[in-house]
């Protein structure tokens, strides 16, 4: 080593990456493509639990979600990230944490079951039996509000065609009813921010109780 020169940890430090004794990052198991294949049409269990505050609703399970068993497990999917900032969990959770969110008053379901790779390979006939399907499991377990996370899927599913972002007129069995914009990646009209800013919208108006009755 020559004089002047950091010792090699403080030199890996400071390029960015951790040396010997500094915490590594976690790292979580990349499905295979033969394992991403497999996956097409499975399904995975629902995180749910009776009195929710809020029960969020993905359009269906990707491939990602179908292999590993986790919600919105794709990286590059923006759903834990804006769950985050718009305020339902104190710190950002790795889709692989999933089961805290019922003692947060949060669970998850789907409004089709099967896993596809994307979305608009489900058709208008699995979305309306969905909604169907859906309606009965928010009756039986009866959270506080329902948030539909894709505006599409949920003017097909429901039949209401002119259905906007936001709170609905009309309830969901005895739930509260909200539709927030789909987190995918692919969805190039929000940034993470304005996401995170539809999710708080959200999470303000679970804070009113006086606005649970419509």
């Amino acid at each position: 080593m020559t004089a002047g020169q950091p010792p090699r940890r403080d030199r890996r430090a400071a390029h960015g990456r951790p040396g010997r004794d500094e915490p590594q990052p976690r790292r979580y198991p990349r499905p295979s493509r033969e394992e991403l294949a497999a996956a097409a049409d499975k399904t995975i269990p629902d995180i749910i639990g009776v009195g929710l505050d809020v029960l969020f609703v993905g359009i269906n399970p990707g491939l990602w979600s179908a292999a590993t068993g986790w919600h919105f497990a794709r990286p590059g999917n923006r759903f834990w990230p804006a769950l985050h900032r718009g305020g339902f969990t104190p710190r950002l959770l790795h889709p692989s944490e999933q089961d805290e969110l019922p003692a947060l008053g949060l669970g998850i379901t789907n409004m089709v079951a099967r896993a596809s790779a994307r979305a608009d390979e489900l058709t208008a006939a699995e979305l309306v039996d969905g909604a169907r399907q859906l309606t009965d499991k928010v009756a039986r377990y009866r959270p506080r509000w329902v948030a539909v996370v894709g505006v599409t899927a949920y003017r097909i599913g429901f039949a209401r065609p002119k259905a906007r972002f936001g709170p609905q007129p009309e309830q969901l069995a005895d739930a509260r009813l909200w539709v927030l914009p789909n987190p995918s990646g692919l969805n190039a009209h929000y940034t993470p921010q304005t996401l995170g800013a539809a999710f708080a919208e959200l999470h303000s108006a679970t804070l009113d109780r006086a606005g649970d009755t419509p």
